[in-house]
This record gives C-alpha cells, sequence and structure tokens, in this order.
C-alpha cells in the first residue's frame, strides 16, 4: 500500500512532468526516433531508410552511420543518395569485424544519424559493449538518433518472448531506452504478409527461411509478438499523453485509452468490489488503481474495520492493481477522488452503492451522488451491492491487542486551567476595551485546548468559557440568569462559535498527528530499506530484520528458516538459540501450513511466541516469532500492519541474497563441470599419448627383442623413458594445482641467487630445448632474492616448456634479467606466433591452450597456471604480452628486492 499526496485541486502543472518536457526541449541533446517491429522483416529499416530521404529533401543533413540490409535488394536500394559512414575495423580472433565508427560519426557531426539494430552488442574493443550506448553518447552530442529494434529484444519483455516462441533473446535493449525515446513509429505487418515475404526469400536466404516457418516464424508466435509489439507501443504512448496533461495542466480525463479507478472502504463489500474492477480491467486492457480516502472518520473505525480496509488494499494489489491510501484534502471524499482521477486521466470510476438510510444522506450527504454530479466526462459505475456480498475478506486469524486508551484526567484539568487564565486576562482587559473583546479572549483559549489536547477537553472547554462568560460579563454579573435579549443571542452565538472552533482545530490537530505518525513510520521504513539494501550476506540482513523489529514494535524477535528440511532458529533479537516444544510446533505448523500460529492465534494459543509465515512471489521462505512480558494479544491492528510490513522487506531481502547465493553456486557449478571437462579432455589426450608410446616400444622390446639391435633398442628405452617423464610432468601439473587451490603451498624461502636456479631449469629443460637456441643474458649487478628454489626452477621449467611448444624449431629462446628499481625482472622471450589479441590474462588460466591453426600443442593448460599461483607465494607477479621487433610472446616475472634490513636480519 502507498500513501499519496494529491496535488492541488487548482490543477497545478506537475513538477515531474514540467521537468520532463524541459528534458526533451532541451537543445543541447538530441532527440530520438526508434522504429519499432514485432519480428525481423517487417519492414523497419526500410522505413527508417524512407524517413531520411524525406527528411533530406526537406533540407536535413543526414548521415547513414550503420544500417544492416541483409541482402534485400529493395533495402539496399534506399541507400542510395544518402551518406554512408564508412566503417571501424577491429581485429578479434584472426577475423576481421566491422562496427559502427563513432567517433567519425561525432567528429561528422550531422542533424541526423541511422543507427540500425538497437540491441545489437559491438565487437570486443569497441568503445561500448552495446550499440544503445553508442546512441546515448550520439544524443549526449545533441545529434538526432534514427534506430530500430523489434519488441522481443525489449528487456521486461524478455521472458514473455522465450515463453511464447520457446527462444531466449541474449541480446536486450533497457526499457529505459525505450521510454526515453521522443518518438515511437511502429511498423506493422500481418502474420500472412510476413510468412509471404519469407517465402518469397525477402527476409532470409532459403534454407534459413524454411527453418523460420517450421519454429520462429508460426502464425501463433507472430500474432503474440505483434500484440506485444502494439500493446508495449501503446503503453508508451499514454504515459507521453499524461506527462503532457500534467506538464500543461491539462484537466482530464482524454479518454485515448481506459483507465480505472475503484473507490473502496471498510465495507465488507470492497473485496468484491476489487475483484469487479480487475474483470472489468481484464476485459479493457487497462491499467486499474483501488483507493482509499483518509478522513478524519477513518481514525475512529473499528479495529475489525481497520484490518478489512488493510487487507482490500492489499487484495488489490495481489491482483495486480495500484493500492493507494490518499489523505483528504477537500471538504468533501467526492471532490478528492475527483481531483485525483482528473490528475491521473483516469476514465472510469468504480463504486459500491450506498445501503445507508435516506436520513443519513440526506443529513451528511451522499459520496455516491456528489461523484456523479462532480464527474463530468468521468464515466461513474455504481454496482449493486448484493452482487458483491460472496466476496468478503477472509477474518483475520490472529486476535488484535486492544489500543491502550486509558482516560487521562490531566488535559481535562489544563483545559480549565487555560480557560481560567482565560477569564482572569478578560478581567483585566474589560475595564479597557469593553466587553466586545472579551469572547475573543475565551475563543483564544478555546482554540489553544483545542490545537494542543484535541476534540474533548476542548469541548469542555467550550462549555465553561460560556458558562464563565455568562456567569462574569454579560448582566446581570455572578449569575446564569441572562436579561436582555441581546445578551442572549450574543450568549448563544458565541457558544455556537466555541463549539465549531474547538470542533475545527481538533480535527486540524488530529490530522496533523496522524500526518506525523504517517511519516515517521515512513522514514523508519525506509531507512529500514535502505539498511537492507545495503547488506550482502544473509546473516547480516536477517539480524537487520530482527534488530528493526524489535525496535519499533519493542517484542523479541527469532527469525527461523529451513536448513536440510528443518526449520532452525537462524537468529534473534536479542539473541536467542533455542525454542521450548510449544514454540517449535508452532513454528513448525505455521512454516507448514504458511499460516499463523502460536500466541494469540487460532492454532495452538498457548505458545509463548506468535509465529507468521515470511512469504513472497515464490512462495514462504521463513517463519519470524515475536513476543514480550505482557499476556494476551501481542499486537494492535496497527502494529500488525506495520509488522507486515517490515516482514514483506525482510523477506524480499532474504530472497534477494538466496538468489544471489543461488547464482553464485550456480557459477560455480558451471565453472566445476568446464574444469571437470577440461580435465577429462587433458587426460583422454595428453595423458593417453605418453601411455600409448610407453606401451608401445615397451610391448616391442618384449616381442621383438630377439630380432632389434643395440641402437633399436637404446632408441625405444629413450622413447619410454622420454615420455615417462612427460607423463610425470602432466601428473606433478596436476598435483600442483590441487594444492595451490587448496592453499597447501607455502614457500620455504631463503636468499638466492637467480643465475643459479635458471642454470638449474635450464639443465633440467636441456631435452625439451634441445631443437632451440638458448640465449642467455643476465645482468651483473642483481641482488640475492628471497625464493623457494624448488618452487622458481618448476616456475622457469614451465616457461621454457611452454616457449618450447610454440616456438618453431631452430628458433633462439632467450632468458634476460634487469634490475627495475626495487624489483628484479625475469624474460623468457621466444619467437613463435605470439598471444592472440585480448588473451594475454586468459593464458594464465587453468586449462587454457592457445590454438594456433589446426595444431593443437600438447599439455594440460596447466604449466602457466601454476608458475603464476607460485610466482604470487612469493610475493611476485608474471605476466604475458607480445614482442614489438617481430612475432613472438614474452613472459615477464617480476620479484621484490629484499629490504637492506632484511639481509642483515638473515646474516646474523
Amino acid at each position: 500500500m502507498l500513501m499519496v499526496q494529491l496535488r492541488d485541486p487548482e490543477q497545478r502543472p506537475s513538477p515531474e512532468a514540467l521537468l520532463e518536457a524541459a528534458r526533451r526541449a532541451d537543445s543541447r541533446l538530441g532527440r530520438l526516433k526508434i522504429f519499432v517491429g514485432a519480428a525481423p522483416g517487417v519492414g523497419k529499416t526500410y522505413e527508417m531508410l524512407q524517413s531520411a530521404h524525406a527528411k533530406l529533401k526537406a533540407g536535413a543533413d543526414v548521415v547513414v552511420g550503420v544500417v544492416e540490409t541483409h541482402g534485400r535488394a529493395e533495402t539496399e536500394a534506399l541507400l542510395k543518395g544518402l551518406e554512408v559512414l564508412p566503417r571501424k575495423r577491429l581485429e578479434y580472433r584472426d577475423q576481421i569485424l566491422q562496427e559502427m565508427d563513432l567517433d567519425a560519426l561525432i567528429a561528422r557531426h550531422p542533424q541526423i544519424a541511422l543507427v540500425d539494430e538497437l540491441a545489437h552488442t559491438n565487437a570486443p574493443g569497441s568503445r561500448h559493449p552495446k550499440r544503445y550506448l553508442d546512441v546515448e553518447e550520439l544524443l549526449s552530442h545533441g545529434i538526432d538518433v534514427y534506430t530500430a529494434v523489434n519488441i522481443q529484444h525489449i528487456e521486461s519483455l524478455n521472458d514473455v518472448v522465450a515463453q511464447i516462441t520457446h527462444v531466449r533473446v541474449r541480446e536486450t535493449v533497457p526499457d529505459s531506452i525505450f521510454d526515453r525515446a521522443d518518438a515511437i513509429e511502429l511498423i506493422d505487418l500481418t502474420p500472412d504478409d510476413l510468412i509471404q515475404r519469407l517465402k518469397e526469400g525477402k527476409v532470409y536466404v532459403p534454407k534459413q527461411a524454411e527453418r523460420a516457418l517450421e519454429h520462429y516464424f508460426s502464425p501463433g508466435n507472430l500474432t503474440a509478438l505483434r500484440e506485444l509489439a502494439l500493446r508495449r507501443t501503446a503503453e508508451r504512448v499514454d504515459e507521453q499523453l499524461l506527462t503532457h496533461m500534467q506538464a500543461n495542466a491539462i484537466a482530464g480525463p482524454w479518454a485515448a485509452g481506459e483507465r480505472i479507478l475503484v473507490c473502496i472502504s471498510e465495507d465488507p463489500r470492497a473485496a468484491g468490489l476489487v475483484r469487479y474492477t480487475k474483470r472489468l480491467a481484464d476485459r479493457l486492457h487497462a491499467p486499474w488503481t483501488a483507493v482509499s480516502i483518509e478522513t478524519r472518520r477513518s481514525l475512529q473505525l473499528t479495529d475489525e474495520e481497520r484490518d478489512r480496509l488493510a487487507d482490500t488494499l492489499r487484495l488489490a494489489e495481489a491482483l495486480g492493481g495500484e493500492a493507494l491510501t490518499i489523505p483528504s484534502v477537500g471538504r468533501r471524499i467526492a471532490d478528492d477522488l475527483v481531483s485525483f482521477a482528473h490528475a491521473n486521466n483516469v476514465t472510469q470510476i468504480i463504486i459500491g452503492k450506498s445501503t445507508r438510510s435516506w436520513w443519513f444522506e440526506l443529513t451528511r450527504g451522499s459520496v455516491v451522488h456528489d461523484l456523479v454530479r462532480r464527474a463530468g466526462n468521468i464515466s461513474v459505475n455504481v454496482i449493486a451491492g448484493e452482487e458483491l456480498a460472496a466476496d468478503p475478506v477472509p477474518k483475520k486469524t490472529v486476535r488484535a491487542a486492544e489500543r491502550p486508551e486509558p482516560f487521562n484526567p490531566r488535559p481535562y484539568l489544563m483545559a480549565l486551567l487555560i480557560v481560567a487564565i482565560g477569564l482572569a486576562a478578560a478581567a483585566l482587559i474589560q475595564p479597557l476595551f469593553g466587553i466586545e473583546n472579551v469572547d475573543l479572549v475565551f475563543l483564544t483559549a478555546v482554540v489553544v485546548v483545542a490545537v494542543r489536547y484535541g476534540l474533548w477537553p476542548s469541548f469542555l472547554a467550550s462549555v465553561v468559557a460560556s458558562l464563565s462568560y455568562n456567569f462574569f460579563f454579560l448582566p446581570p454579573i455572578y449569575t446564569f440568569t441572562i436579561t436582555d435579549p441581546t445578551n442572549i443571542a450574543a450568549f448563544f452565538f458565541f457558544m455556537l462559535i466555541a463549539v465549531l472552533v474547538s470542533n475545527v482545530a481538533a480535527r486540524v490537530r488530529t490530522q496533523a498527528d496522524s500526518a506525523i505518525g504517517r511519516v515517521r513510520t515512513t522514514e523508519s521504513l525506509y531507512a529500514f530499506s535502505r539498511k537492507l539494501a545495503g547488506t550482502a550476506t544473509l546473516d547480516d540482513v536477517l539480524w537487520a530484520t530482527a534488530y528493526q523489529i524489535a525496535l519499533m514494535l519493542k517484542v523479541r524477535v527469532v527469525l527461523l528458516l529451513p536448513e536440510e528440511g528443518v526449520l532452525t532458529v537462524k537468529t534473534g533479537y536479542p539473541p536467542e538459540d533455542q525454542l521450548d516444544k510449544a514454540d517449535l510446533a508452532a513454528a513448525n505448523w505455521a512454516w507448514d501450513n504458511d499460516r499463523s500460529a502460536g500466541r494469540g492465534s487460532d492454532t495452538l494459543p498457548g505458545a509463548k511466541r506468535l509465529f507468521l509465515p515470511m512469504r513472497t512471489g515464490r512462495g514462504p521462505i521463513g517463519v519470524i516469532g515475536i513476543d514480550d512480558d505482557k499476556t494476551g494479544p501481542l499486537l494492535t491492528p496497527d502494529q500488525r500492519r506495520l509488522l507486515d510490513a517490515l516482514v514483506d522487506q525482510g523477506a524480499l531481502a532474504i530472497e534477494r541474497v538466496l538468489l544471489v547465493e543461488d547464482m553464485d553456486r550456480v557459477k560455480r557449478t558451471v565453472e566445476s563441470e568446464r574444469l571437470r571437462s577440461a580435465l577429462l579432455t587433458s587426460i583422454s589426450h595428453d595423458l593417453k599419448t605418453p601411455l600409448a608410446s610407453v606401451l608401445g616400444a615397451a610391448s616391442t622390446m618384449r616381442d621383438l627383442s630377439s630380432a632389434l639391435s643395440d641402437t633399436e633398442k637404446r632408441d625405444l628405452l629413450a622413447t619410454v623413458i622420454d615420455e615417462s617423464e612427460r607423463l610425470n610432468r602432466f601428473i606433478a601439473n596436476l598435483l600442483d594445482m590441487t594444492k595451490l587451490e587448496s592453499g597447501a603451498i607455502v614457500p620455504n624461502t631463503a636468499r638466492h641467487d637467480i643465475g643459479e636456479i635458471v642454470g638449474s631449469a635450464l639443465r633440467r629443460a636441456s631435452k625439451i630445448l634441445v631443437h632451440h637456441k638458448v640465449s642467455l643474458e643476465l645482468a651483473a649487478d642483481l641482488p640475492m632474492l628471497e625464493l623457494d628454489a624448488v618452487l622458481f626452477e618448476q616456475v622457469l621449467f614451465n616457461l621454457l616448456d611452454n616457449a618450447a611448444k610454440y616456438a618453431p624449431t631452430d628458433t633462439t629462446i632467450s632468458i634476460r634479467s634487469s634490475r627495475d628499481r626495487d624489483f628484479v625482472s625475469l624474460q623468457i622471450i621466444d619467437e613463435g606466433g605470439g598471444i592472440p589479441p585480448g588473451e594475454q590474462e586468459s593464458v594464465f588460466d587453468k586449462f587454457y591452450r592457445a590454438q594456433k591453426g589446426d595444431h593443437v600443442r600438447p599439455g594440460t593448460g596447466l604449466g602457466l597456471a601454476i608458475s603464476r599461483g607460485f610466482v604470487e607465494a612469493m610475493h611476485g607477479t608474471i605476466t604475458a604480452s607480445n614482442r614489438t621487433d617481430r612475432s613472438g610472446a614474452v613472459l615477464t616475472i617480476r620479484l621484490p628486492i629484499p629490504a637492506v634490513s632484511d639481509a642483515l636480519d638473515t646474516a646474523a
């Protein structure tokens, strides 16, 4: 439910609408026109180009930023005569991609730019990832943009389109882009005409068209998409109409589209009225709003009536309507309803037929009659009560506590004291100003009492002031007798005015107190929502929810969530971990049945706490329990409604956190599956190959040992040894990666000369580098470094092995070192094909292997990942780049130089 404040009945322009109109009138910003279609092939681009030619003939400067013709001859013909900006060429994964040249278009700065396919995803390397962001930048430079988009690319309709077509559209455009458009042109084509165009080859090539007809372009799909396009465009046009009316203070309605308003009260038939409005809105495909007018009488409703009104508003929200509570600003409820209807372009008002007596309507008026007389050209539907009698809101299952209203004599005593002060002041001024001004003093006293203490103390003050005025000032004084007829009239009107003034002042005070209470509650709920929005973990959300409810309602709170099928206490305020058997039974019953249970409810009322289910649109997600030190029902109806609001906010925050955790879990599962697949691929190929070589060599020696020469035997043995070493390296890499991920790698560092470790690594890699030349260029003044010699030797071996795999035979692999301030850099440089663009970081991913043409190098793809893990464990960094002088890769290790004090400590 939402509290709103009516605009001034004099129909001043809406500030929000004026701001929107000012934004659209800003000459520094370009104007956006979107050509919308229900499906590909309806002619959006064709119509956009025709509009561009019309603007060109009118003298406008038009430039084509990007237009996709898809080989359609009639579309390509319309490009002739228009200036087409050359596209920008981007290299990505050995392919040349062409995208709109945004910088060139901004520099050209035409009056109108044509930018087709608004939902397009730009190639990597572009300034913006999406084309709609390019369009926003063009608009910010004052360039008008014509663009085209299909309805299935609108973000809010993505799920609906997927449900209709069974195809999930990946490229989407935010609704904010669609809503900020200055003009929208719907390009409509019947399904039969579009299918005919498809068969004629005007949309896709024949084979692609045949597949499209079998799946996406069915008559049912096209009809549903067409309805979506028509409806979404109509909604946008309706929003523009409402903004125009509010910006220009135009009194509605302009019946361009139906809008329905239903008036509800505490009447038991109001729920049926809401359901009737829902059915009517569905038939008319119109938005609808349920409104309750809050008057002084609303504060006098019984607890049952307050609950019924709140549940009716909640029912309206559940049925898809908007629920509003509007404080009355006029003398009549009908005036408030009509003002709201005019301000929001309402075309129909639904109200229930009154069942009050003719005498009540004669003395107090009839809302129905007043509304019909004042509605003007707004239709008013009066629904008979008998039709709605079968649709009551269910009674509450939790008994409410009585609102504590003990008699307090202090306001009445203060009222008598203020009148006494007024009497003294009147006695002082009578000799100077005469009896004519005495009554004003008493009226002032009555107003003060009414403003400060309310209706009944002010009524007492009115009576006492009137009697005092008669007794002390109207002759004969010191008696209640009035001899002069004019004084009788004066006394009568004085008493009447005193009562009226006290009544009005008390009403203003009551409304002010009510408004202050709503403001405080709204501020607390807003602060709570902000606090929940800033929490990222489930424990923080649960603690914030429990604390806020305990703070605002002065109760003890416990929150329970299901854990492995068992309802478990998660948090509480004050903290509490255990529940007794009665409370636990009530909590489980509330969870299983999605209804309240425990203290003050119809189920298990003997429990110490009252348990309420926490639910969202997806169903119940937990249970909240509350209790205090008092006996009997816990909450008043107002407190119960506040608790409902707090619980709803907390439930949504809990669901948000759980959804985030589910998404993270899914991502981890997907990553695990990817790694498992990559590992299986490596094992099936890279581990099987050396095993096959070992098995083949060993079986040859066993079966043909007598026929083999000594040289052949040595070669076979060498093969067995080489492949076994290769297999051993693969297994060692897998074990090292497992240790890294588990955090079991703890470097055993000491002072080492980096040149010695490089020499050891070269000796170990001699067989791998046998077909390459090695160039060693180590600086002479390198200091000792804090290293784990074993781990660092493994790092160098992995880098040399990687260079040998990707560098051609007989090329040079260089090892260079240098000092860079507080770091020592060591580079492994090869003369291979280098690293593909944009993949300098990917080479350090697990199981990643660069592919060059059709040849895939052997290996598990773990060597560089392990090297990075080892180097970072020794507080260094490792990066990959390409050579600038020729082709080849450069892997650079940077290690920190220990401080001098560290060296002295080590020496000591």
